[in-house]
């Protein structure tokens, strides 16, 4: 069984990234035969400098072996180092309604926020559709927000295989993630980028300290009454990172009333910086052998062209380019 997930390298990775997606995929290890691409290409719609782009694809790089990608029992590449994702793009282009692409809440999401309509940005479900085809993926891990994504990519399988002969492409089912996918900012909203409301995965503790006691949002409950949890930013937050005992006495802190929430903040960093730690320490034994990643990467690259291409000659001789 064959998965496939990737990343952006659009900045600095965060919280949300890491429970959201990064944890989740490491996990895949386990279960199946694991892909695993940095998606430089799609970052492009977003990112502008090229700087800036190479830097965060290697930032992302590094985080994700810090984060326990084993290169020994995954596939981990740069979605650049593979042309051949470009060549199913434009197959799949060719069969894809615009009024598909139109529809796609992504697209839509981004524009609202300030976006520059590109092309590149009207058409990222087609790229992402050629980067889980090209494999032969079996399965996709997805949050809710990308569903409709994966939900374009089966549809244009089908597509191609309706034109061209069924097998041409196979169509992949969808691994949609649970609800702890959906990473609260600290706004309250998505964590997200786009909205500016990150918790970095790897802050300093300065950073950390000021990111959680100035900017995390509370509402203007009395230190003495109860708090309310449903929808509490900073309690879902210590729900990832804190043990099931420390949770419990939150849970029941916020019941009883009588502590404020600087003391909750307070619990909370303490609960980032531990859970993050070994990760920390491992990143830094990456960043010190720079030589290494780039040979996880190389390895990587070569595997993934390897599964790549029998599926595009088999698409080519499909549709008549070969």
């Amino acid at each position: 069984m064959r998965i496939l997930t990737g990343l952006q390298p659009s900045g600095k990775l965060h919280v949300g990234n890491y429970f959201g997606a990064m944890e989740p995929a490491v996990r895949l290890q386990e279960e199946g035969e694991a892909f695993y691409f940095i998606a430089n290409y799609h970052a492009m719609t977003t990112v502008k400098n090229p700087l800036e782009l190479r830097a965060f694809t290697r930032e992302l790089a590094v985080d994700f072996l810090a984060c326990g990608l084993d290169p020994e029992r995954a596939v981990f590449f740069l979605q650049s180092a593979v042309p051949e994702v470009n060549e199913l793009a434009w197959i799949l282009s060719t069969v894809c309604p615009v009024s598909q692409l139109e529809k796609a809440h992504s697209y839509k999401d981004k524009i609202a926020h300030g976006f520059s309509p590109s092309h590149g940005l009207f058409a990222y479900p087609v790229l992402m559709a050629a980067d889980i085809l090209l494999y032969d993926s079996r399965l996709v891990p997805v949050g809710k927000d990308q569903k409709q994504h994966l939900e374009i990519t089966r549809d244009l399988a089908g597509k191609i295989n309706e034109a061209f002969g069924e097998g041409t492409l196979v169509v992949p089912e969808p691994m949609i993630r649970d609800a702890t996918a959906v990473v609260p900012g600290l706004d309250g909203q998505k964590m997200s980028k786009s909205y500016g409301n990150t918790l970095p995965l790897f802050a300093t503790p300065d950073e950390a300290r000021k990111l959680i006691m100035k900017k995390l949002v509370t509402d203007a409950t009395p230190l003495e009454a109860p708090k309310p949890q449903e929808n509490s930013t900073l309690l879902s937050l210590y729900r990832l990172m804190a043990g099931e005992v420390e949770v419990a006495a939150m849970e029941a802190d916020y019941e009883r009333g009588g502590v404020g929430y600087g003391d909750f903040k307070k619990r909370l960093l303490e609960a980032y910086l531990g859970y993050f730690e070994p990760m920390r320490l491992r990143r830094d034994e990456l960043l010190a052998d720079p030589g290494y990643v780039d040979a996880v990467l190389a390895r990587g690259a070569e595997k993934a062209r390897a599964a790549a291409a029998p599926v595009l000659d088999r698409v080519r001789r499909a549709v008549g380019l070969a």
